[in-house]
């Protein structure tokens, strides 16, 4: 049996499953840097463009996003506990910290218009009133939020066409109902201390695992066949996948990090994850200019995947240059700075 990691070692392991979980967005975000107009020419998805799409699909699409927007939750409750600790408001704090991303988040929009920073922002303003409140409570609304999503969803994929109904069932399923689940998620999680036992919560969660593997082999399937026969239902059923996908990943990354060697093979992925704020801006400035010195006129799955791998490399090398002369990332510092101001924000 491993020996259980320090609390050092578990803080490096969340910026680990946070460094995996930008390669996964970066994945998908590489092809809407490239804005398609009217007119221009689609990507091809025949042969291994393809195969790439539908794997890209059944594996990322709406997964890691989740993973990053449970963590994104985990973090939140982590930051306003840590206010509370220092005799600070938590709530205001943490409104502070939102509406800080939210005009950062604004200013990225000029860059790229597919950002998830504004949404981030108003979505957590919804976690506020949790803070104070218990982890039952929390799990309550987990479920209900839940429950809501998935028969949502599953309505849509059996019963396509129901006019005005089918209107009310969009706004219950769409992503930012899942990034709110997963903020709830990752909140209620980080507030009930579970993320600091589990080397003793192991049997439960590999139960938990296997459960949900099986549930994501189903979906694979699924999605794989909806995918290579066209169906109008791929982003449904992903949708409806994402949550089984996620919670299988998650589990099997937490409990493959209680391994201290491989958390330390991971180490250069941690320093990604660290400086996740920045690096997810800097993804979408690279990623654009990569596309416009190469002159790509369509972005194709192939080219994704280069781009992706080339990009996530380079962050790695930088990444991990910078933290030999700095402890946090530039826009990390800017947004800290902008919710302690000069003064506080100076001194942590």
């Amino acid at each position: 049996m491993n020996p259980s990691i320090s609390q050092k070692e578990r803080i490096i392991s969340l910026d680990i499953i946070r460094g995996l979980a930008l390669f996964g967005i970066l994945l998908i975000n590489v092809g809407a840097f490239k804005l398609i107009m009217e007119g221009d020419p689609l990507p091809d998805y025949s042969g291994i463009n393809g195969i790439i799409n539908s794997l890209i699909i059944m594996f990322v699409q709406k997964k890691f996003f989740s993973i990053f927007s449970f963590l994104f939750g985990v973090g939140l409750f982590i930051f306003a506990s840590r206010a509370e600790s220092r005799g600070d408001k938590p709530r205001w704090r943490m409104a502070r910290r939102l509406l800080t991303l939210l005009l950062l988040g604004i200013v990225h929009v000029f860059i790229f218009w597919g950002t998830i920073l504004p949404v981030y922002a108003v979505i957590g303003l919804f976690l506020i009133p949790f803070y104070h409140t218990t982890v039952s409570t929390l799990k309550k609304w987990l479920i209900s939020v839940t429950s809501i999503y998935i028969i949502s969803l599953t309505v849509k994929i059996f019963s396509p066409s129901l006019g005005t109904i089918s209107s009310i069932l969009d706004i219950f399923s769409n992503d930012a109902m899942l990034i709110f689940i997963m903020f709830l998620a990752g909140f209620s999680t980080a507030k009930s201390g579970w993320l600091t036992h589990i080397q003793e919560l192991s049997k439960p969660i590999r139960w938990i695992q296997m459960a949900s593997f099986l549930v994501f082999v189903g979906f694979s399937l699924w999605i794989w066949n909806a995918t290579q026969s066209g169906s109008s239902n791929v982003d449904s059923v992903t949708g409806l996948g994402s949550l089984p996908t996620t919670l299988f990943y998650l589990t099997t990354l937490f409990l493959l990090l209680e391994n201290k060697q491989m958390v330390k093979f991971l180490t250069p992925i941690s320093r990604v994850g660290q400086m996740a704020f920045t690096n997810y801006v800097a993804q979408s400035i690279i990623g654009t200019a990569i596309i416009s010195i190469i002159g790509l006129e369509v972005v194709s799955p192939k080219d994704i995947l280069y781009i992706a791998v080339l990009i996530y490399m380079i962050q790695i090398i930088f990444s991990t240059i910078w933290f030999k002369f700095f402890s946090m990332g530039p826009l990390e510092k800017v947004w800290r700075l902008m919710t302690y101001g000069t003064k506080h924000g100076a001194k942590r």
